[in-house]
């Protein structure tokens, strides 16, 4: 399979943007420097650095929106109660953000302003949630975002505080942050790849440097034993090739918290540690460049929805790549920050201001690339037809395992765009916590798991094939075979066959866009010794009709035709089933509605013993 190797452009971007005593290329574990170590503010902004951000927002119209969004946020928050503590179900999390996005505004805007009213403010939610009884160390990622807005006010405030709130505020962030990492049952995120190790040892690093001079070897062993499990758990997400298994929500997540820890680390201590060297997390950014669909919206396989962020993370590998055109899609987002920072995550919005060093938006230009090929526990295909218009079209292909984390019954599953339609969809996740309400055991990935129950995340919720009616296996883990890049074939060849090693002896699926950008599905099935029923379907973001010999799907004005070649020829149904419990006994009472959508295909309901069949299913446009 064809792979885009860009390593020796990023050692070369990397040896100039990283400092030479930050390398470790053996993963060592480093000490760290107890001289070294500066004053407070330590984290991210410095003493005297605000000057950079007010040069900034003087030269850059959408830096200063940031700004006074930030600043008009901290003036609503004067006069909000601070937070209580108030789990919703098994988490804290809510509340965490909140009191972090509240800490981290207040503080920016009392260091840009030195108006004292917010550093009082900052200081009432420092000091309620510093009197919670903890932190909720039954789900450490309520701990990690906590640690992180508390160190930051802790360190940014550090003048203004009176000495005897300081030591109750330090004492929480050790006894409340810090000790509960080493409780072993709270601390299962050390051997995690997922982005829960990313949060969690962020949090816990940037908990340690804010306390260091005051328990130097609490704060050495804290920070040395999250290195250590970064490097050996939480990069190898990002292996072979910068994918991000978990997909958009959870890169935005758990890498936003990543780089804002690096960047704390390399202005309290001038140390990455070797991260900043790490040519796969730094090939990342690229991977979330082609997530974003022309559409708008995102490539949402596994539990992401398909909304956009504003990402802070991508200015900070803008600035340390040198590459703009990574902020082709955050550039809009700036122009419309009220669309793109909905819900929590405009927590870490200053980063937006901090991370941005050396980057002048005049030199932003499209991207170049526009296809995204990748292996790893969740092989991707992407393929972007162009960079300036909604019409583009846009292909997404997915394999691997379901068993994985936040991972689905995808494999083999895609996702098109044509003339701003979703033609193929992907469901993408269900709230948590409306499925843990109604006590879905949510996080059982065995073969037995209920989470396989739950339609969005099924096999029965994607575009995929079913045969006899079984799940897939979950250890199954199809990968990328062939990969096409002409302007005749677009697309990748899939070997699907672990998934069915119950029910077919081998199941090989091929995906492409034709020269008119047209959808083309070819799958190659050989039958065992037992008869098999066979179910093709697409989800589709339309409305279908069935019509003659084919389906047709129609959307804002747009047509395309669906249409079905068996070889050898089988009898054959043509289907269309609907995604909402009106529709279908397919949903269960926990599962939620999928307005807007269908599935559309066809359904064999015996198929020979021992036979070798092609099923090719042809979605042209017809306006």
């Amino acid at each position: 399979m064809k792979v885009f190797n860009f390593f020796l452009f990023f050692f070369i971007i990397l040896s100039m943007s990283c400092n030479d005593d930050t390398f470790n290329n053996n993963g060592d574990k480093q000490d760290i420097d107890t001289v070294k170590i500066v004053s407070h503010p330590r984290i991210l902004l410095k003493e005297g650095e605000e000057k950079n951000i007010k040069q900034l927002i003087n030269n850059s119209e959408e830096f200063n929106n940031v700004h006074q969004y930030i600043l008009n946020s901290s003036d609503k928050i004067l006069d909000l109660e601070p937070v209580e503590r108030v789990l919703e179900g098994k988490r804290l999390l809510a509340v965490s953000r909140e009191a972090l996005r509240r800490i981290y505004f207040l503080s920016y805007t009392y260091r840009m302003t030195e108006d004292k009213k917010y550093a009082e403010r900052a200081k009432k939610e420092l000091l309620s949630v510093c009197n919670f009884k903890d932190w909720n160390p039954q789900h450490f990622l309520d701990i990690a975002e906590m640690i992180t807005g508390v160190a930051i006010g802790y360190d940014w405030l550090y003048d203004y505080l009176p000495g005897e709130i300081r030591k109750k505020i330090r004492n929480a962030i050790i006894e409340k942050g810090i000790l509960p990492a080493r409780n072993t049952k709270n601390s299962w995120f050390y051997n995690s790849e997922s982005n829960w190790n990313q949060f969690c040892n962020s949090g816990l690093i940037i908990g340690a440097l804010a306390i260091y001079e005051d328990q130097p070897q609490m704060a050495q062993e804290t920070i040395n034993k999250s290195l250590e499990s970064i490097n050996n758990y939480g990069m190898k997400v990002f292996e072979p090739d910068g994918a991000y298994p978990e997909g958009y929500t959870y890169w935005g997540g758990g890498t936003g918290f990543q780089v804002t820890m690096i960047e704390a680390l390399l202005t309290a201590l001038s140390n990455d540690y070797g991260m900043c060297n790490n040519i796969n997390f730094m090939h990342s950014p690229y991977f979330m460049l082609l997530m974003m669909t022309p559409t708008g919206f995102c490539y949402n396989y596994g539990d992401s929805g398909t909304g956009v962020n504003l990402e802070s993370a991508m200015f900070w590998f803008a600035s340390k790549l040198k590459d703009e055109s990574l902020l082709f899609h955050e550039y809009s987002h700036l122009l419309n920050l009220d669309k793109y920072l909905k819900n929590d995550v405009d927590r870490l919005l200053p980063n937006v201001l901090i991370l941005s060093k050396n980057i002048d938006l005049n030199n932003m230009s499209s991207p170049k690339r526009n296809y995204w090929i990748s292996e790893g526990v969740k092989p991707i295909y992407i393929y972007r037809g162009g960079w300036n218009s909604k019409d583009d079209v846009y292909l997404g292909i997915v394999g691997g395992a379901a068993n994985v984390s936040h991972g689905h019954m995808d494999a083999g599953s895609f996702l098109f765009e044509k003339n701003q339609v979703r033609w193929a969809h992907e469901l993408g996740l269900q709230s948590y916590s409306t499925l843990e309400s109604k006590g879905v055991d949510l996080w059982n990935y065995s073969q037995t798991g209920q989470r396989w129950d739950v339609f969005r995340l099924g096999n029965r919720g994607h575009s995929t094939l079913i045969i006899n009616d079984d799940k897939p296996n979950v250890n199954g883990a199809p990968q990328i075979i062939q990969t096409f890049e002409t302007a005749e074939e677009k697309g990748a060849k899939l070997d699907l066959s672990s998934l069915f090693s119950n029910n077919l002896n081998k199941a090989i699926r091929k995906i492409i866009l034709n020269r008119n950008n047209d959808l083309i599905v070819i799958d190659s099935v050989l039958t065992n010794s037992k008869h098999a029923k066979i179910r093709w379907q697409m989800v589709s973001q339309t409305d279908a009709r069935i019509d003659g010999n084919g389906i047709v799907l129609f959307k804002n004005g747009h047509e395309m035709s669906l249409t079905v070649n068996i070889t050898p020829k089988v009898d054959y149904k043509l289907m269309i089933w609907g995604n909402n419990k009106t529709d279908t006994n397919e949903l269960h009472d926990y599962d939620q509605d999928n307005p807007g959508t269908c599935r559309v295909g066809f359904e064999i309901d015996e198929a020979a013993i021992n036979t070798n069949y092609e099923f090719k299913v042809l979605l042209e446009t017809i306006k």
